[in-house]
């Protein structure tokens, strides 16, 4: 029987640098929901998703299982690949060679960015129909220096589903993004969720306006320790939210679910 919990984890604290930058995480993601994290710099978003992906290690004690498989006990060069992360440093990758669109899709099942070989015909037809499936099938030819940001961001989507990933993480994807190509993304994720409901999707953001109604549950760090968790609208209140950023917050209720914090 496939485990249901997408993530599970108990007790994990964190040092990097000398110092504890996560405290008592205790935390289950079900297979199949959409979750968001937030939290202000510094609160431990990064090093949380790190620890999930098995680049930054909690002290003993801790459990970690993403997927069903218990940190410790797996190879997490495998476990990778059934995990698709996006992040905007990504980014900086993507200019130094004239890559196209097709060619940065193709990359996905080699965890490289670009292709390095060449590409089996049922991996090209994949890559267009994910492309088509984005509406970004105008980029299949395009280079990626000449994409806007949430272009980019579109084809790294596609070049992550080329692997058929159980999890995905998008790690603050719109944060070198302008209003335009937030909303352009955030479309993309919207149409995304709904085409694919048994991925579990993480989304990891410190702008609350940013959080999608599709976005149904949510965790609240701050300095490192969990504030909130639960679902959205138990999470996204005024007061938790005041205690969150340390300054005075309003919530507006805008059309279609969306929340936008004013003072």
């Amino acid at each position: 029987m496939m485990e249901q919990n997408a993530i599970r984890v108990e007790n994990a604290r964190v040092f990097l640098g000398g110092r504890e930058v996560l405290h008592g995480i205790n935390w289950t993601v079900r297979r199949g929901e959409r979750c968001f994290i937030l939290g202000a710099n510094g609160a431990g978003k990064t090093t949380l998703v790190r620890m999930l992906l098995g680049y930054a290690w909690p002290l003993f004690g801790a459990e970690v299982e993403v997927l069903g498989h218990r940190f410790g006990r797996v190879n997490l060069q495998q476990l990778r690949r059934r995990i698709a992360w996006i992040s905007p440093l990504m980014h900086r990758w993507l200019g130094d060679r004239d890559w196209t669109g097709l060619e940065i899709t193709l990359s996905g099942p080699d965890g490289t960015i670009g292709l390095f070989r060449r590409p089996q015909e049922q991996e090209v037809q994949r890559a267009r129909e994910l492309l088509s499936a984005l509406h970004a099938e105008y980029l299949i030819d395009r280079t990626v220096v000449t994409m806007s940001s949430g272009e980019q961001v579109k084809v790294l989507i596609a070049r992550a589903l080329m692997t058929n990933p159980e999890l995905m993480i998008l790690d603050e994807p719109s944060v070198f993004l302008d209003i335009a190509g937030r909303e352009f993304l955030l479309r993309t994720i919207e149409e995304l969720a709904t085409r694919r409901p048994e991925l579990t999707l993480l989304f990891i953001t410190q702008r609350i306006e940013d959080i999608l109604p599709a976005f149904n549950r949510g965790l609240i760090l701050r300095e490192g320790a969990i504030l909130a968790q639960g679902a959205r609208e138990e999470v996204l209140t005024e007061d938790t939210l005041q205690r969150t950023f340390g300054m005075p917050i309003r919530l507006l209720h805008g059309e279609g679910g969306r929340l936008w914090a004013v003072m």
